[in-house]
């Protein structure tokens, strides 16, 4: 095994890291500002990367410019999904009764995909798609280059979001502590609403950045769904900072262990890590002092 291609993995691993701190960011959001287990997120996921490709088809343009419609869109239908379905649940079995919930919406969105689209394999081919990059030795795909800019570009955006606006502060202060941020005034399920259409909106630019890079079909949400929920409980439920980090982590131990355990069984990182926390650590990693200084 060569220093070149360790070092390879390494970049690979990265570049995977902050594609998949995109795609877990919105998923603990949820859980954050509602306790909700949102199955359907990576279904959610699989559908913006379906709208990117049939833009991609209709138009004949980039897909990144489908986020244009797809983010407001796909905000809107977190907030409409928040206020007519989540508030609806009992509070005593939130969290039991959304996993159950969400569950139905992500076969419902499969359902629909395979009965739209088929269950044919889709993939954007764009002029750039076998381009690569010499980075110190290493050769980069070029459009993995460009989801992890995507990714970086848009958690800085959610992260200044949360950190500087006054929503950013109400949000945090809901995540913290809702009955308290209700006596200082603030409406928590109006922000609860918004923070749950800020997690659909970041599935939106999630799922247009995994386009550009992979093979889609109507079922591949669940291939997507356990390394996302690996992601937030060995970060933290609740803790944006934690599941970046954590994704950083799996992301980059995925990629070395490509190297002798091939692609397959490389991918139980993810369930060995949410074995150790679930056993060792159950709050996760970063889900008390650093959420609560977030």
């Amino acid at each position: 095994m060569s220093g070149t291609l360790i070092f390879q993995s390494i970049v690979l691993g990265i570049l995977l890291g902050g594609l998949y701190a995109l795609l877990a960011a919105g998923l603990t959001l949820y859980f954050g500002v509602m306790r909700v287990v949102m199955i359907a997120h990576s279904a959610f996921l699989i559908l913006a990367a379906y709208l990117a490709w049939y833009f991609n088809q209709q138009t004949g343009l980039d897909p990144l410019l489908s986020l244009f419609v797809t983010v407001p869109l796909f905000f809107l239908v977190g907030v409409v999904m928040q206020r007519l379905l989540i508030t609806r649940l009992r509070p005593a079995t939130l969290t039991m009764m959304s996993v159950l919930l969400t569950f139905a919406i992500a076969l419902i969105i499969e359902g629909m995909l395979g009965y739209v689209f088929t269950g044919t394999q889709r993939r954007i081919n764009l002029s750039y798609s076998g381009a690569s990059l010499d980075l110190f030795g290493a050769r980069v795909a070029v459009v993995k280059l460009i989801a992890f800019g995507l990714a970086a570009v848009s958690l800085a955006a959610l992260y200044l979001l949360l950190k500087k606006s006054r929503f950013g502060q109400a949000l945090r202060a809901t995540i913290q502590h809702k009955e308290a941020a209700q006596l200082t005034g603030i409406d928590t399920d109006r922000i609860a609403g918004f923070g749950f259409g800020l997690g659909l909106a970041s599935a939106a630019i999630g799922g247009t950045a995994l386009s550009l890079d992979s093979t889609i079909y109507p079922s591949l949400h669940w291939h997507w769904i356990g390394p996302l929920m690996a992601i937030i409980v060995v970060g933290g439920l609740g803790s944006v900072p934690g599941a970046a980090i954590a994704a950083m982590v799996l992301g980059l131990g995925q990629s070395l262990l490509q190297l002798p355990l091939g692609t397959t069984w490389a991918q139980t990182v993810f369930y060995v890590a949410l074995f150790g926390t679930l056993a060792f650590r159950p709050q996760g990693f970063f889900g008390g002092r650093l959420a609560q200084r977030f």
